[in-house]
């Protein structure tokens, strides 16, 4: 290995649960559209994830919805009923036979939720707002009552992690599905214990956690990791800045957490708005962070060089999305020295080679932009 990679392979502790990763490298988790259609896990993903878990320290699922209407895409994998535990089993063997620490993301999509995939086309939120996504319908304000009902489903989704086999679960606050709508001032109006100030707007994601680190004790005596995705901010008006994001941070590094996972599409994207110098927005999280818990970093890293450029800043751990579906391999070749044969733009003719499942690889065929593509070789 090139000595100015090292750094890459140092392991990483985990603070609350104490589990050692191998190395800093975390597959990030990737919606891949390829359950069966009755929401259980598919071969295709497990051949999937068996490909390209072997190198990273840590593996990080695509997301699970943790109700009936939480559900976010078309075939994916659910974790609200105790007859999903066989699947989800299958899924975290297959992840650490690799020698890979196996987490389940777990989410509800809240107004992100396709109106086609719920009873009656009854999408739920915070509030009756709808997102600016083109094509969004207003969803139906949630009582009290559903609110500690999702809270709950959380801690059962948790429970049925545990009873798999999983090494750890990943609440995803992130990407404007239900987490960030309560915390959202885009998506909240309400003006009760869950909304109103910062205070109340933060009440619901932290109740997730403490409900997820209740069944966590009460249902484990074996460590299990708990990390939090967030995404720092928001475009729309009002929305999510970096003070909200201060905020956040400042409430979750306090909770026993083992990791917070920043969602970023470009690792060295500026804040929007609300700071005035020009450094990147992960930097102002690991300042705010202050060490306290460790932070993932992530977002179109491809190259060994741009990896080893990124841990530069201090981030303790750097997820690979895109890139370990076009190089399953990348993490070993750096490793071997080969990073000079690492893939960054994948062809026409690659999916049965890199075990791409039918449902990413026709999103990665139909999204331009999305993956970097070449004619066939």
């Amino acid at each position: 290995m090139n000595p100015k990679y090292s750094k890459m392979f140092e392991q990483v502790s985990l603070p609350s649960s104490g589990i050692t990763l191998k190395n800093r490298i975390v597959l990030a988790p990737m919606t891949h559209m390829s359950s069966n259609s009755d929401g259980t896990v598919s071969d295709a993903e497990l051949a999937y994830y068996a490909r390209r878990t072997g190198g990273a320290g840590m593996s990080v699922t695509a997301v699970t919805h943790v109700t009936p209407n939480g559900i976010g895409f078309p075939a994916q994998f659910g974790s609200y009923d105790d007859s999903f535990v066989p699947g989800l089993k299958r899924l975290a063997e297959t992840i650490k036979q690799q020698g890979s620490v196996a987490v389940l993301q777990m989410f509800h999509a809240g107004r992100l939720t396709p109106e086609q995939a719920v009873p009656a086309g009854q999408v739920v939120a915070p509030s009756a707002v709808a997102s600016e996504r083109p094509g969004s319908p207003e969803p139906r304000e949630m009582t009290d009552e559903e609110i500690t009902s999702v809270i709950r489903d959380f801690g059962e989704a948790t429970r049925r992690a545990i009873e798999a086999g999983f090494d750890g679960i990943e609440i995803h606050g992130a990407n404007g599905y239900l987490i960030q709508q309560f915390f959202s001032p885009h998506s909240n109006r309400r003006e009760d214990r869950w909304g109103g100030s910062v205070e109340k707007r933060l009440a619901f994601p932290l109740a997730v956690v403490d409900e997820v680190q209740r069944v966590v004790a009460e249902h484990t005596k074996l460590p299990f990791i708990v990390g939090y995705r967030f995404s720092p901010e928001e475009p729309e008006t009002p929305g999510l800045t970096m003070e909200d994001t201060y905020a956040l941070v400042d409430a979750l590094k306090d909770k026993n957490l083992d990791y917070l996972h920043v969602s970023l599409n470009e690792f060295w994207s500026k804040p929007r708005r609300g700071e005035e110098d020009t450094r990147a927005r992960i930097e102002f999280i690991l300042d705010r962070v202050g060490g306290k818990v460790p932070v993932i970093g992530v977002g179109s890293i491809h190259t060994a060089d741009e990896a080893a450029e990124a841990l530069e800043t201090g981030v303790p751990l750097l997820a690979i999305g895109r890139e370990l579906i076009i190089e399953p391999d990348w993490v070993e070749k750096i490793e071997s020295g080969r990073e000079e044969d690492i893939e960054t733009i994948l062809t026409k003719s690659d999916q049965e080679r890199l075990v791409i499942p039918d449902g990413l690889w026709n999103a990665i065929i139909h999204t331009p932009g999305w993956f970097p593509m070449a004619e066939d070789k």
